[in-house]
């Protein structure tokens, strides 16, 4: 709940944002009306939502990261992963971010896995306050769905606006597959008690919302208005789910990091293993060592399970386009722009980053896209920097001054807690800028060597 309301706030507010974006273009008072509507719309979520996160400050057993979940988002080792989804709603052309990333493929895609999907577990889980809450942030979901496919109907029958109509679903429905799926399947698959075999795993609940319902019955009938659909994307999106691994390598990346969030992830237990691999066959083989290692690096005085070299697990690179890491590693792209070195997940998020974000687009001026810039990397704004250092530079230390925010599990024992102590002496480093200070061969060598992934040793 700290991380997932730490995320959600923020995307609603850049949500009302950009309905002043897009409202003043809108053809009709009707329209524009429904715009101005769907800006009290979001108001009403955040400020609900920041209610309930009080509400779990003053109730839960252990409040600490509730209280500094607004400072902690932009800066945080996962979360800006969700600031780079936010963001999309008020980054570039009004149409590209308000309408065609927000209201047509947020809104109408992907918020049943994140305010259905996500209360649907709180309460499997005995938490009935956020299924009150989200559930009603949802029942305003139709008629944004609406006033987005308005939007896009009115623009749909001049042929001049299909070509960039079809780069914006293009990078708005990856954007979207990379950062919500890399988070709701997270925070539902790993962070619940409840392994009930009967209920949908994340992957089924996907196919149903997001292929069914939204590709087949929302996008393909685009096609009869000329609009190019791209089938590819949204294939290789349920292979990334069922033949990647996708969710469960951003759980093990979100748990590596612990140190440097400020929430708490427990290990997985024999009971979720057997629950995992009737839901994802040969999900045991390739992650049940894994969590067993960071069951036993979860106790003070052990290394840090982001520093260890016992268990194999390799940090991995960080996608430029998305901010998820490159975490199937076999589909890693390097590529340069502007005279820069990048990294990417995919080569859709190298597309957006070097074509859809360009200044033009296939002869087009797109001078109002903006640009992917600045020091996005999170570590590289950490590079060099001493792990326990950084932690005090997040803010994530209890007012004691020595004991963490986050914790690799949920025991309250004071003795088991970690302290800055136990995480000083290791340096954080940014794999790209080691990446840029390569030749251009070892680089490539570098590259090769990634995409081989790695191999977590047995447990013994």
């Amino acid at each position: 709940m700290k991380l997932f309301l730490a995320i959600i706030p923020f995307p609603e507010i850049s949500a009302a944002r950009s309905m002043a974006m897009v409202g003043r273009l809108a053809p009709g008072e009707e329209l524009r009306t429904g715009f101005t509507m769907q800006m009290v719309d979001e108001f009403r979520h955040s400020t609900i939502q920041m209610n309930l996160k009080k509400w779990y400050m003053e109730n839960y057993i252990d409040p600490a990261g509730f209280d500094i979940t607004e400072a902690a988002f932009g800066k945080c080792y996962a979360t800006t992963i969700g600031r780079q989804f936010a963001e999309g709603f008020i980054t570039g052309d009004a149409i590209t971010s308000a309408n065609v990333y927000l209201t047509v493929v947020a809104e109408t895609a992907f918020t049943n896995t994140l305010f259905v999907a996500m209360p649907s577990e709180a309460a499997r889980n005995g938490d009935y306050a956020l299924p009150t809450v989200f559930l009603s942030v949802q029942s305003d979901e139709s008629r944004h769905i609406g006033n987005g496919h308005s939007m896009l109907m009115s623009m749909i029958n001049n042929p001049d606006n299909h070509l960039l109509l079809e780069r914006d679903l293009k990078y708005a429905f990856w954007q979207n597959h990379a950062i919500v799926d890399a988070a709701i399947g997270t925070f539902i698959e790993y962070g619940t008690t409840n392994r009930d075999k009967n209920k949908e795993s994340y992957a089924e609940l996907w196919h149903r919302w997001i292929y069914e319902d939204y590709y087949r019955t929302y996008m393909l009938p685009l096609e009869k208005y000329g609009i190019k659909i791209h089938h590819d994307d949204v294939s290789e999106a349920w292979d990334r789910i069922v033949k990647k691994n996708y969710v469960h390598k951003v759980a093990q990346f979100f748990s590596v990091g612990w140190p440097v969030n400020f929430w708490r992830i427990e290990a997985q237990t024999e009971k979720d293993f057997e629950w995992f691999e009737h839901k994802y066959p040969g999900w045991y083989a390739e992650f049940g060592d894994y969590w067993k290692w960071y069951g036993k690096k979860s106790k003070p005085g052990e290394t840090n399970i982001l520093f260890d070299q016992e268990n194999g697990y390799v940090y991995p690179h960080r996608c430029w386009s998305c901010m998820v890491p490159c975490l199937i590693r076999e589909d890693i792209v390097c590529d340069e722009v502007d005279g820069k070195i990048y990294t990417y997940c995919s080569k859709q998020c190298a597309w957006t980053h070097k074509v859809a974000f360009a200044a033009e687009y296939e002869g087009r001026p797109t001078p109002a896209m903006g640009r992917f810039s600045g020091r996005r990397e999170w570590e590289d704004c950490y590079h060099g920097w001493d792990l326990a250092d950084a932690i005090k530079d997040l803010g994530f230390v209890r007012p004691d001054g020595k004991t963490l925010v986050p914790q690799p599990h949920l025991r309250f024992d004071d003795k088991e807690m970690w302290t800055l102590d136990h995480v000083r002496g290791h340096t954080l480093q940014s794999p790209l800028r080691l990446l840029r200070e390569l030749s251009p061969a070892d680089r490539e060598k570098s590259i090769a060597e990634y995409r081989k992934g790695f191999k977590i040793r047995a447990f013994n």
